[in-house]
């Protein structure tokens, strides 16, 4: 990296973009600090604080021309990405944080400025964040998806797909039958994908504090479908068995959502997630098998 970069790339970002995207992530992460001076200069942005960053993106804090405090997101443009600055133009910083420029070719992002030290996480309430989280998919799903975004349709038909090749591999007889029930219950409402604007990744971190609204979504990994799929994040953030009845009850309220379809929407949540542990050979995430049994006979 040059001496002159005015940023150091983060080894846990290094570590997740090699692990997860392969080459492509060695070389995106190679590339960074030219990519940040590129549009920095191209954008009349000069820094202003210490980078951030996920296992997805590098956000570096800036201002523009005016003054104007913003973030600078820089991240590999991927299945999940490439449709992040459409789905913020939709939504036009109703719930979500406003798009201020865009690069489609690299989805690099110009984004406003939200508290990056406050997130909904801080809220001591786990069911109130969940309620928090739903007043923001209400927002957000009051909007259409527009053209050209992924489907749930399309998403959800390569699950079903590749169930019946990942269920010899679960070695528990009760998961295996619960995964089986996750995708006889994605079978059943998949008639009617839906065709909402999704977030796809609504957890407590991913909804920042903001001078103009009391919350903010951010990092969407927009999706066009039926709202049932959004509520999974909310469910197992702080996750406690206990709380998952009213979580559920509570979000689908606000939502004014059928439940049992909701519930069959979030198995098939629970279903993609254990596919991707499956695929990779990991264990399956223990919190989301729960909330999978617990959640089931609601889908029935």
């Amino acid at each position: 990296m040059p001496s002159d970069a005015p940023f150091e790339v983060p080894a846990a970002l290094v570590e997740s973009q090699i692990r997860y995207e392969k080459e492509a992530g060695r070389a995106f992460v190679e590339q960074l600090p030219s990519r940040a001076a590129h549009f920095l200069d191209a954008w009349d942005l000069r820094p202003d604080g210490t980078p951030l960053h996920g296992a997805a993106a590098l956000v570096l804090p800036v201002r523009r021309a005016d003054g104007t405090p913003a973030v600078l997101k820089l991240q590999l443009r991927t299945e999940e990405s490439e449709g992040e600055g459409a789905a913020l133009r939709a939504w036009e910083g109703r719930g979500a944080v406003r798009l201020l420029a865009e690069d489609p070719g690299t989805a690099t992002l110009l984004l406003e400025r939200l508290d990056a030290s406050h997130d909904l996480g801080s809220v001591p309430d786990p069911v109130r964040a969940s309620v928090r989280i739903a007043e923001l998919l209400r927002l957000l799903h009051s909007v259409r998806a527009p053209a050209g975004l992924r489907t749930l349709a399309s998403v959800a038909s390569e699950m079903l797909d590749a169930l019946p090749r990942a269920l010899p591999r679960v070695a528990d007889p009760g998961v295996r039958d619960l995964l089986a029930d996750c995708g006889a219950a994605l079978r059943d409402v998949l008639p009617e994908p839906g065709d909402r604007l999704l977030h796809w990744d609504l957890h407590f971190q991913n909804v920042l504090a903001s001078g103009r609204a009391p919350w903010l979504a951010i990092d969407p990994k927009p999706l066009a479908g039926d709202p049932g799929f959004d509520l999974l994040p909310a469910l197992h953030n702080r996750y406690d068995a206990g709380q998952t009845a009213r979580r559920f009850d509570a979000m689908t309220d606000v939502l004014g959502l059928d439940r049992r379809r909701a519930a069959a929407w979030t198995l098939a949540r629970v279903l993609q997630n254990c596919l991707w542990e499956i695929e990779d050979g990991r264990p399956l995430p223990a919190a989301q098998v729960e909330i999978g049994a617990l959640l089931r006979e609601q889908a029935g």
